[in-house]
């Protein structure tokens, strides 16, 4: 199974577009602001540019890891891995591999079902973290709202840009 880089870097670009939106004053900005303890003093501190830089790199390997959550094929060749014939069509486990891509690789490939795994690690893995992080750093019920829905409908776009795309 091939790993589509390109996609994983658009899909990476997504928590930037998401957060311009979601934390923009206009929406949910003032609100996580006055949540988070931030002033324009801390924020006009603070190197922009590395942030953006390292956020993005970080966001590369979520969408690398969540590539294995969102396609359902990557699950068959992590079992047929430790076979060193998989990816030789003319071996028994190669051929057998082969037949079903060519069947079944194409199943639960959309949009839709990216985004319905998305959700669901937004909802079980973001939520639990953040919340679990946000509890012991004294942080409202409001700040764990905001953030957690950030990375709910973040990793459902992500999600379903690399099911549908990747």
């Amino acid at each position: 199974m091939d790993i589509n880089f390109l996609i994983l870097l658009v899909a990476a670009v997504v928590p930037t577009i998401t957060g311009f939106i979601w934390y923009n004053p206009k929406t949910l900005g003032t609100a996580w602001a006055a949540e988070a303890g931030m002033t324009d003093e801390k924020m006009k501190g603070a190197n922009m540019g590395l942030i953006f830089g390292l956020s993005f790199v970080l966001s590369f390997l979520l969408a690398f890891s969540l590539q294995f959550s969102v396609i359902h094929q990557f699950h068959v060749f992590s079992i047929l891995a430790n076979d060193p014939t998989v990816t030789d069509p003319t071996s028994e486990v190669g051929a057998y591999y082969a037949g079903f891509m060519e069947k079944y690789g194409n199943n639960f490939r959309t949009f839709k079902h990216g985004a319905l795994h998305g959700t669901l690690m937004g909802i079980l893995f973001a939520l639990p973290i953040l919340g679990t992080n946000a509890l012991f750093e004294r942080k409202s019920f409001k700040y764990i709202l905001i953030n957690a829905g950030y990375w709910i409908i973040t990793l459902a776009l992500m999600g379903g840009v690399i099911c549908a795309f990747a």
